[in-house]
């Protein structure tokens, strides 16, 4: 009997690969190295590759750019106040949307999805991940944040104000990341490649985002494993409301780290 294969010719994944690496490249572009005309250059260039190669891929990759032209419009910094972050917010709520709209009321498909209530209990060996996520902000946030000077990067959160304002946005931000990188560009992404390259093509885009937020010196060691831990997380547990809890965890530690950066006598329960 003759198994016929699912999976599409390699020489075609070869050809669909060229635009999905220029839109992650656009992010670097945009995000990472702030260059707008090369970035928008080379994210017009994956699109029109896209159009040549393949009419679905065209049509994924163009929601994800939407998400990305959308968030780069706006400076993205940690500054607090009541305007930015409304401006920022506003940024961010559409980048998600936009996308999701398009690909539900004008593609008439179901593909993008916030799985909130899954049905399924945690196994133990999740809530023990969760634990590993505290202890590891813990011994590595603060050596970062204070060794390469990058805490300067958030503003000081010795006013009440601001440290309730930072508090919002280091969480918003970060329920933000997985809406867009993991439920969108990932889940999108899946559609063509296999699951570890569509992991890694939007962990480039995730890091670089997360450079331009704050991240800068070594942060992308960081935050580039942190994306793909999240894409495989999701990928495992296929839980919004998962992957959201381990990153709001991991960025309640960081919001401590910050405010113990900027004041050392604050909080003294870092090592460092």
């Amino acid at each position: 009997m003759t198994t016929i294969s699912t999976e599409p010719p390699r020489t075609a994944l070869s050809w669909k690969l060229v635009p999905a690496v220029l839109l992650s490249a656009s992010g670097i572009l945009l995000f990472g190295m702030e260059n707008d005309p090369a970035g928008y250059s080379v994210l017009a260039l994956s699109l029109g590759t896209a159009a040549i190669v393949d009419a679905q891929l065209l049509r994924d990759l163009a929601l994800i750019a939407a998400g990305i032209i959308i968030v780069s419009l706006v400076p993205l910094n940690a500054d607090l106040s009541i305007s930015h972050m409304a401006l920022m917010g506003g940024a961010l709520t559409l980048a998600v949307l936009v996308p999701w709209l398009v690909s539900k009321y004008v593609y008439r498909e179901n593909i993008i999805k916030f799985p909130v209530n899954t049905g399924r209990k945690w196994p133990l060996t999740a809530k023990l991940y969760l634990i590993g996520v505290v202890a590891l902000g813990y011994f590595i946030l603060p050596v970062y944040l204070i060794s390469t000077g990058v805490y300067q990067n958030w503003p000081d959160a010795s006013d009440p104000t601001i440290f309730w304002r930072l508090f919002l946005g280091v969480n918003a931000v970060g329920i933000w990341d997985e809406l867009f990188f993991i439920c969108t560009t990932f889940t999108l992404l899946r559609r063509h490649f296999p699951d570890w390259l569509a992991n890694i093509l939007q962990a480039v885009v995730f890091s670089s985002f997360l450079w331009e937020i704050g991240y800068q010196a070594w942060g992308p060691l960081l935050t580039f494993p942190f994306a793909l831990l999240q894409g495989y997380t999701f990928k495992l547990t296929k839980s919004f409301t998962y992957v959201v809890s381990v990153h709001l965890i991991f960025d309640f530690v960081l919001f401590l780290a910050l405010v113990h950066a900027h004041n050392p006598d604050w909080l003294p329960i870092f090592l460092y």
